[in-house]
């Protein structure tokens, strides 16, 4: 069975790595592409005013990686402002730019890894009244964790840091496409984004899914997953022994 890994092509490249050393057959088909923000005002201005915040909530790595670009030059995290993630990559991304562990807020090794396991474990004991929060995010995303932190008195701001849009898909994707739809049954779908599945119904609007499989790593892109018509779905986690996991529990 061929992987379709759905990734943005930077972020797909070592899992798929990892699964053909194992002799799995991958592919990477990007439905999903993160680029800069044309205006980076937004950005510089969220910088100047990170020492005021109490808290700066980054939604992905991919949001630490352009906020970050982004730093002016010689400046530090400052001490007293915390740096949210909700899950091990964000978190990850955010040591690897030089965020203190003392600062970082992250869910607990057993998962899950969402805003609303960041909120009931790390924040909602926290005194928010008359704090400032950051969002680093896309162009949009979820609410849900803005609505906690402002019922709970915050002062919460978005701060766009890069865009997502489909990419074009050139003639070799075009192909592995093309068959994954002819052939569904020999096709696992990998999604670590509901968006590249609204992506994938809109470059496939008329394929019929009942007889695919999909491999989605949280409940709310597995759900997404099955309101595309997706025949089986099963949630794993991120890495790659997931992935494993999951084609030889199929092929038993």
């Amino acid at each position: 069975m061929r992987v379709i890994l759905t990734r943005p092509a930077t972020q797909g490249e070592g899992l798929a790595a990892q699964l053909r050393a194992r002799g799995i057959e991958v592919v990477t088909l990007p439905l999903i592409e993160i680029v800069p923000v044309a205006d980076t005002r937004g950005l510089n201005l969220a910088w100047a005013e990170l020492p005021a915040c109490t808290l700066v909530m980054f939604v992905s790595a991919n949001a630490v990686q352009h906020f970050f670009a982004a730093r002016p030059p010689g400046l530090t995290w400052p001490e007293r402002t915390l740096a949210g993630a909700s899950g091990p990559g964000t978190s990850a991304a955010l040591r690897a730019v030089g965020v203190p562990a003392a600062c970082l807020r992250e869910p607990g090794p057993a998962g899950p890894f969402d805003t609303e396991t960041l909120w009931r474990q790390c924040l909602s004991a926290c005194n928010w009244a008359g704090t400032r929060v950051q969002v680093v995010r896309g162009q949009t995303g979820r609410d849900w964790l803005a609505t906690q932190l402002r019922s709970a008195g915050a002062q919460v701001d978005f701060v766009v840091a890069y865009q997502r849009r489909l990419p074009p898909l050139d003639a070799a994707r075009a192909a592995w496409l093309d068959a994954a739809l002819r052939d569904p049954q020999g096709h696992c779908w990998h999604f670590g984004s509901a968006e590249t599945i609204t992506n994938l119904r809109a470059l496939c609007p008329q394929a019929n899914w009942a007889t695919a499989w999909a491999l989605a790593t949280h409940p709310r892109i597995a759900a997404c997953a099955r309101a595309a018509g997706f025949g089986r779905v099963d949630e794993i986690g991120w890495c790659a022994h997931d992935v494993i996991g999951a084609l030889s529990r199929r092929a038993q």
